[in-house]
């Protein structure tokens, strides 16, 4: 059973996704505050840098958001030139640029940023100038896909494109060409605004705020019901769904003042802080430890107190198991991006190695976030990536810890 929380406080909105009252998704803004992916702003060059091939922008923020010359050239590879070019023929210093924000501020980095636009709608992404229609890889079906490609190229204007989504499957055609046609007058507004005269750096587009986003992006057929705190969050929420999909007003329920708190009721801020911790102990009695570092996250899974009933290679393909599942979880709680290895305990046995990979890849199917599962290497680890747009522990309002000079984080209480 998939369920999503809505908790409303003064300060903050928080959002839970739980599945079967385990917590797989968390996220908080606080009022006021700004998620900055998505958002577009006519930024100025401050460096270009024909060494590495890219430049920095002020687009207003504290730090300058760096642009990499891939995200300047055409979005289709099949438009790239064979060999690129010097990255001074294509921007110069003191030049306005329209970009949109695709990876925030992290560190002591500033955001990434791409002339690659895109505009997430609730069926799918439209791409101004991208030129190609895909449909999202967990579609399987190939006839779907197909109906779902061509629903969307009859409708686009040369140059466009257009993803659509998983949550497009089964949809009919004119919801999705009601979707298209909604974020194409969006982009035209962004255009509008981007060709006035006025201060540079300045934002031209805001994404959605936190709930609209959660309702946007997640709130489907597969959640059975969706549980708010707040009667104006509440109208807000039907009124989202209402013109998109209409059957799912009735699993919008208010959950009342009298009761305890909606966080409590499901245990979720204890899930939150154990979730975050460094060691994770598993139902057998195994564990995983994550360490992060600046390159990648490690996993390293252990039996701990699990000694199995029939032999060394049955205990660690049982313990294994449980810890793809739990990782999957964690990553997306966590929100973990970028280049993920796992050390999984050895096991001699080829099925029993392919099995743990199967179930690895099988829950990662349950993550929105990109995932790439390239496999074991030769020195029994596994590998893999996810899409990185910011950082997790923002999620918590995280501090380095001092008595560790930096290497760990501490939950802000």
């Amino acid at each position: 059973m998939k369920r999503i929380l809505v908790q409303c406080g003064q300060d903050q909105i928080e959002v839970a996704v739980m599945e079967n009252d385990r917590l797989v998704e968390y996220d908080s803004e606080f009022r006021g505050a700004e998620h900055l992916a998505g958002n577009m702003y006519m930024g100025r060059v401050v460096n270009v840098l024909q060494g590495m091939q890219a430049a920095f922008l002020d687009i207003g923020l504290e730090k300058n958001a760096f642009l990499y010359i891939d995200d300047i050239l055409p979005a289709h590879l099949e438009k790239h030139p064979k060999q690129k070019p010097p990255i001074t023929e294509l921007v110069q210093v003191g030049q306005a640029l329209l970009v949109q924000v695709v990876k925030e501020p992290v560190g002591n980095k500033g955001a990434r940023v791409t002339t690659h636009y895109s505009i997430p709608g609730r069926w799918g992404v439209y791409m101004p100038s991208a030129d190609y229609v895909g449909v999202s890889r967990k579609i399987e079906n190939e006839t779907e896909r197909e109906r779902l490609k061509h629903a969307a190229e009859k409708r686009l204007i040369p140059g466009e494109g257009f993803i659509a989504r998983t949550a497009a499957e089964g949809v009919h055609e004119s919801l999705i060409a009601s979707d298209l046609e909604d974020l194409r007058k969006r982009w035209q507004a962004v255009e509008e605004l981007s060709r006035q005269q006025g201060n540079v750096p300045r934002k031209v587009y805001t994404d959605f705020g936190l709930l609209p986003r959660w309702i946007r992006d997640v709130f489907r057929d597969d959640v059975s019901e969706l549980l708010v705190n707040d009667q104006e969050a509440h109208d807000s929420i039907l009124s989202l769904i209402r013109p998109v999909s209409p059957t799912l007003c009735d699993r919008v329920k208010r959950y009342g003042q009298q009761q305890a708190s909606l966080f409590s009721r499901f245990h979720v801020k204890e899930q939150l802080e154990n979730g975050f911790k460094r060691k994770i102990w598993l139902d057998n009695g195994g564990y995983v430890v994550v360490d992060h570092t600046e390159a990648l996250t490690v996993f390293d899974v252990n039996t701990g107190r699990y000694t199995g009933s029939v032999d060394l290679e049955q205990t660690a393909r049982d313990t294994n198991a449980l810890a793809a599942q739990e990782i999957a979880r964690l990553l997306r709680l966590r929100d973990i991006g970028g280049l993920i290895i796992i050390d999984f305990i050895d096991m001699n046995v080829p099925a029993h190695r392919q099995h743990v990979l199967d179930k690895l890849e099988q829950e990662s199917k349950k993550d929105r976030t990109k995932t790439v599962i390239e496999g074991w290497t030769r020195l029994g680890l596994v590998e893999m990536t996810r899409k990185k747009v910011r950082d997790g522990k923002d999620k918590l309002t995280m501090r380095r810890c001092t008595a560790c000079e930096g290497s760990g984080w501490v939950a802000n209480k």
